[in-house]
């Protein structure tokens, strides 16, 4: 049985920045089901969008957002995280995340601002095209400095221990439910270890891995959400699932991710004959939101007979493709596309989690003591669609948040742990075992 002051589930951006504002409170515990760096974070592409520039503003990151989220976004929810973004990502650069900056003729240089879809001025902070490699690496060397966090890999996190399960006469999820922990199996040794802590936080990422063609990883299998579902927590918006317009099409691809900022930076649409149909959809045309150029590649895809379409920006001159995209380049050219010379064939894949574990503006679910963050949760950030690049900075600024929270609440009550019975495999249902069977891939 291990005890720790704060219990973060999930090893992406939201779980470990988490884990370091957490270890100068107390101990720490981060549970993850893989290796430490394996999440969804590390193949983010893109970047994080914020509002650098004083040609950007607050109330246009604002507006871009609401507009991509298709009026369903919550602006309370949104305002909380673009006014928090700055600050945000100069603490990330402070753990040592480094980005592309921009020389400047006689100048300082800045930050290297990209633009993408659905945004109105560029605000997307990068590291080349491997932005979330980079984060993911300078939080990992962070966290390893701290000596009171405890890494547990190849944990799967089964259950979450609460009183609305240990108690008959508490129902779940009501006013008088609180979490303890967590059961987690921990996969090379086949055994299950009891996780006890007075703040939980869920950070297990999406559930992208329920669509056979996806942008995600093998662990976003959305056995978090589940978890909490079944802990009585509540639960929303789960029906907006983002499908990413630009995934590679090739059959060894596996939905290689060829990033929002290529059109960004003026790559355009096409059918195979060459012509352009986005115009025909939106007045941003290959710039708008996720998921009308999604739903408008498929609806050409469909009348066409075509299995793809392409993505050209070989107008650009080729050593700026090649200094700007340096792993799309690669990876393409891996499979014979040369996407300096000629345009890419891309199709749409299954790629965000709109919703998750509701939560209020400080990362509370319905449970005390659980807090949800990150892809895991529902913010009322996203509405129907997120706004590209905009969820690392809703796992930071949330995550944050959620601390604070975390932090007020361990004052205000007692950790009070009851005396928790181990595991018993007779009692498990058909939902607990089948996360452990079907996502133990």
């Amino acid at each position: 049985m291990i005890n720790t002051d704060f219990l973060v589930v999930g090893s992406g951006i939201a779980g470990l920045s988490l884990a370091l504002r957490a270890s100068e409170k107390g101990s720490v515990a981060v549970v993850t089901k893989r290796s430490l760096e394996e999440s969804s974070t590390k193949y983010a592409q893109g970047g994080i969008a914020s509002v650098l520039s004083e040609e950007d503003s607050f109330d246009l990151h604002i507006q871009d957002t609401l507009e991509a989220g298709a009026g369903l976004c919550h602006e309370d929810a949104v305002r909380v995280l673009v006014e928090n973004g700055p600050q945000r990502i100069k603490e990330l650069m402070e753990w040592g995340a480094k980005f592309t900056f921009r020389e400047n003729e006689g100048e300082m240089s800045t930050l290297d601002l990209g633009r993408e879809g659905g945004h109105s001025r560029r605000r997307i902070v990068h590291a080349a095209d491997l932005t979330g490699l980079e984060v993911e690496r300078a939080l990992i060397k962070e966290v390893a400095s701290r000596h009171n966090v405890h890494i547990f890999e190849y944990h799967m996190a089964i259950d979450f221990i609460t009183r609305g399960k240990l108690e008959e006469d508490v129902p779940l999820g009501s006013p008088e439910d609180t979490c303890f922990g967590i059961y987690a199996l921990n996969t090379e040794e086949g055994t299950i270890e009891t996780f006890l802590s007075p703040a939980t936080m869920l950070a297990t990422g999406g559930a992208g891995k329920v669509y056979l063609y996806t942008s995600n990883p093998d662990v976003a299998t959305g056995d978090g959400v589940a978890m909490a579902y079944r802990a009585g927590a509540r639960i929303a918006d789960m029906e907006f699932i983002q499908f990413h317009p630009t995934c590679l099409f090739h059959p060894e691809a596996k939905s290689f991710l060829v990033s929002e900022a290529v059109r960004g930076e003026g790559g355009i649409l096409k059918l195979k004959d060459g012509s352009t149909f986005m115009e025909n959809y939106h007045h941003l045309a290959s710039l708008a939101p996720r998921d009308i150029v999604a739903r408008a590649i498929d609806n050409e895809m469909k009348k066409g007979g075509d299995d793809y379409v392409l993505l050209d920006i070989t107008h650009l001159p080729g050593y700026q493709i090649r200094e700007r995209f340096p792993n799309i380049y690669k990876e393409c050219l891996s499979f014979g596309y040369d996407m300096t010379d000629e345009p890419i064939p891309v199709v749409p894949a299954a790629h965000y989690t709109c919703g998750g574990v509701l939560t209020d503006l400080w990362g509370r679910t319905n449970i005390k003591g659980l807090f949800a963050c990150g892809e895991a949760a529902c913010t009322g950030v996203h509405g129907a669609n997120r706004l590209a690049s905009n969820s690392l900075l809703e796992a930071l600024v949330y995550s944050e948040r959620a601390f604070r929270a975390a932090c007020e609440e361990r004052v205000e009550r007692s950790p009070e742990i009851l005396d928790v019975p181990k595991w018993d495999t007779g009692k498990a249902v058909n939902s607990d075992e089948l996360v452990v069977v079907s996502h133990n891939w």
